[in-house]
């Protein structure tokens, strides 16, 4: 009997890309508030959302992960990562979410974890500063007058970049965040004549545990969303800045909401 979460499926499962939820994560974040013309916005909501506000949040985040049975840690180019997410502020049946249009990662496990649950992850470099517990020229502080940068590429071209001065301690975290984002799992059908009916097409919300955040610092920002040849976010660029932030937080996924399938509701 084959075994394993994802493919490739196999005699022991140990080959599985993704092992077995629980999945455990903890990153060191920057995040950019932002707003956008609303009608952009609106554009990249699939069925069953609306648009909440036009204020957005751009995620940069250096992850740590580990399963349940096993410290990939100690192996870390199994468990690091870098990614960027874009949430949009949206709402479900009244109720106010966040709906990630784009995010990118550099690593294949993290994209298959991330399709299982609906993120639309792609590939992409994202690099943030970091911040280390030595006085130095080469490491910012985490606290007030603290500089702090974040890029990505995507597909060798430079897409976004943002830079954060801290001030003050916040009492919030960015808004739109994780708590209750909503995501589309998709998976087409290649069988001829069904390429317009998808196989799975549903509305799902990420259900996490044992969230812990760090202080979370507030401040400054700025960021630049650049031109790409065929990348639709410059559409969301922003029209607004409203604040940055920095800050570390801890979370465990091994459940999911199912909330609409798309495929009865056509």
């Amino acid at each position: 009997m084959l075994k394993g979460y994802t493919l490739p499926r196999t005699p022991r499962g140990t080959s599985s890309l993704a092992p077995n939820p629980p999945w455990h994560y903890v990153g060191n974040a920057l995040a950019v508030e932002y707003e956008v013309d609303p009608a952009a916005a609106a554009a990249f909501l699939p069925d069953g959302l609306e648009l909440a506000s036009n204020q957005c949040a751009a995620y940069f985040i250096e992850w740590q992960y580990s399963s349940e049975n096993a410290e990939e840690y100690l192996d870390p180019v199994r468990s690091q990562y870098h990614e960027t997410i874009i949430l949009l502020s949206a709402k479900f049946e009244e109720q106010p979410v966040a709906y990630c249009p784009f995010i990118w990662v550099d690593q294949d496990v993290s994209l298959m974890r991330g399709l299982v649950q609906g993120w639309p992850k792609q590939f992409g470099s994202t690099w943030i500063t970091r911040a280390y517990d030595l006085p130095s020229k080469a490491s910012p502080v985490v606290g007030p007058g603290g500089k702090f940068g974040a890029t990505l590429a995507v597909r060798d071209h430079r897409l976004v970049e943002a830079q954060i001065t801290l001030s003050e301690i916040s009492d919030s975290l960015p808004s739109p965040n994780f708590a209750k984002a909503v995501n589309v799992r998709y998976f087409p059908e290649l069988a001829l004549g069904k390429h317009d009916k998808p196989a799975v097409h549903e509305i799902v919300q990420l259900k996490s545990r044992d969230v812990k955040v760090s202080p979370i610092w507030k401040g400054d920002a700025a960021i630049k969303i650049f031109d790409h040849p065929y990348i639709e976010l410059p559409d969301l660029r922003p029209t607004e800045v409203i604040a940055g932030y920095q800050f570390s937080f801890a979370l465990t996924v091994d459940d999911l909401i199912h909330l609409r399938d798309l495929r009865t509701d056509a």
